[in-house]
């Protein structure tokens, strides 16, 4: 017989919690964008930020409070009467309002922060549970710095905060400071030491600043909370908080350890999320983030391409479409292989017999060298070069530029010609026109240069530069073009390209 699938809440704080990170500050109109997606990707509560901080964090929480209809909204407050009544007023017009409490609780705090005896924390603890309860139906109670706190005092002030009203009981691992095994025992403990806890749920809250808040998250869900606190993108205080995408898809894809639990959450939405986030927020998400990084779903080494062309599971275990991506990336870098190049060629419309496809492959290796990323754009230039309808009597074998402020440029052009190299210099009045005098010297063939047009093929700063020239040489009119990550040498592949048309 199967186990009951339990529910796993997903508390998402990211307008709070992670709006606190250095420089992500959002405004109330942000936050509300950022509120209608989280309900688009199915939280269960979205802590929409702490009323009584400023004006402007009252009006986020009071609009997102009226617009939000299917996620509780949730408000936080310091165990004070000023800071209680400002979360209830600003969430007035919400369909499912939640106030969220916390008074911290490990030694540290109470001698430098609160200078209060236990006692005292325990009385405020009674206190402010009993008057947030009296505002509002679902009141979420946090011991900050739960995890450094005494376990026997931690014990007291979960069950005085269930008895006076609270519904969820958050564990905070605030600074960061514990381990997956650690985090275990503690849930483990509070269930087994605290009378009344299966009258509340248990929520983990944790920070990463060892690296490990999903690793802890997960750990605390595995013990019994079925409650995380979660930002996107992992944002938050310091090193920021656990991630929501890293923590869902964890649950999604290791079926076999989680089969126990559900969650409610539309894993497409959060690439759309994601980028929401970061675009708002101004954070940049690493490359290489789990989940939501440029590369999370990219390959470059051969031998990956080939097995993901093969059968995408060998190198993916999760896939793209899931958290609401099209599919996975072959990135093309010099690391890649046949299989990928071929692949990539023919889907560009490109199909070459075996000894084509080797010497584009060698073409291709020594423009990857040069470039960090080779794009669809830089192949096409390649093929197109393997494409020409012409036989090269003339090929470029080395060119090189004299130039500066107040120095007439001059170029240094060598060519192959009938198994020969010849070399000229020319001066010209710039590096391009100085190379074309010294190719004109070479082949003899007299042409007039009508146009010159250069492009950049792909982005970046190491992008290949595409050459186009039009000439008049023999009366006629004869199209040429070249492309290298060196302009110089682009150019002067396209006026070689022309002239090998006449020669």
């Amino acid at each position: 017989m199967s186990k009951k699938k339990e529910k796993i809440f997903i508390f998402d704080t990211t307008l709070r919690d992670g709006e606190q990170a250095p420089g992500a500050s959002l405004t109330s109109i942000q936050k509300l964008e950022i509120a209608y997606q989280l309900e688009n990707l199915g939280v269960d509560v979205i802590e929409a930020g702490f009323p009584v901080a400023s004006p402007d964090d009252f009006k986020a929480v009071s609009n997102i409070s009226s617009k939000i209809k299917k996620s509780s909204v949730c408000g936080l407050a310091r165990c004070t009467k000023k800071d209680i009544e400002a979360a209830a007023k600003s969430l007035k017009k919400a369909k499912k309002p939640r106030i969220h409490i916390f008074l911290a609780t490990s030694g540290i705090h109470l001698k430098y922060k609160f200078r209060k005896a236990k006692e005292e924390i325990l009385t405020l603890t009674k206190k402010y549970t009993k008057l947030a309860r009296s505002k509002c139906g679902d009141i979420e109670f946090s011991p900050e710095d739960a995890t450094r706190s005494s376990k026997e005092f931690l014990y007291q002030v979960i069950e005085a905060a269930i008895n006076c009203g609270a519904k969820t009981i958050n564990i905070p691992d605030t600074v960061g400071y514990s381990y997956p095994q650690e985090i275990s025992s503690l849930i483990s403990d509070i269930k087994n030491n605290v009378p009344n806890i299966n009258k509340a749920v248990i929520s983990i809250h944790c920070h990463d600043d060892l690296g490990m808040a999903t690793a802890n998250s997960l750990a605390a869900l595995s013990a019994g909370a079925r409650q995380a606190h979660c930002t996107i993108n992992g944002i938050g205080e310091r090193a920021g908080n656990a991630s929501l995408e890293e923590v869902v898809m964890a649950i999604k894809t290791r079926k076999d350890v989680f089969s126990n639990f559900k969650l409610d959450v539309n894993s497409q939405e959060i690439a759309r999320i994601s980028r929401l986030v970061s675009n708002l927020t101004g954070f940049t998400v690493a490359p290489n983030k789990s989940i939501v990084g440029r590369n999370a779903f990219a390959h470059e080494a051969g031998i990956h391409q080939d097995a993901v062309l093969k059968k995408r599971s060998t190198y993916e275990i999760m896939d793209p479409k899931d958290v609401g991506l099209d599919k996975s990336q072959l990135v093309l870098g010099k690391h890649s292989g046949r299989h990928a190049l071929a692949k990539r060629l023919k889907k560009l419309g490109f199909t070459f017999e075996k000894k084509k496809n080797d010497l584009l492959f060698k073409k291709f290796k020594n423009l990857a060298d040069k470039k960090k990323e080779v794009f669809d754009d830089d192949l096409i230039a390649l093929a197109e070069e393997e494409t020409k309808p012409r036989t090269q009597a003339y090929k470029l074998v080395f060119v090189a530029i004299n130039t500066g402020t107040d120095v007439s440029p001059q170029a240094s052009v060598k060519i192959r010609h009938k198994r020969k190299v010849l070399e000229a210099k020319a001066y010209g009045d710039g590096p391009v026109d100085s190379c074309y005098k010294a190719i004109d010297k070479l082949t003899g063939v007299k042409a007039k240069l009508l146009n010159y047009k250069l492009d950049a093929v792909t982005k970046g700063k190491d992008a290949q530069g595409r050459a186009k020239v039009e000439l008049k040489a023999k009366g006629r009119l004869i199209v040429g073009r070249g492309s290298s990550t060196d302009i110089l040498e682009a150019s002067v592949k396209a006026y070689l390209d022309a002239i090998n048309r006449v020669a």
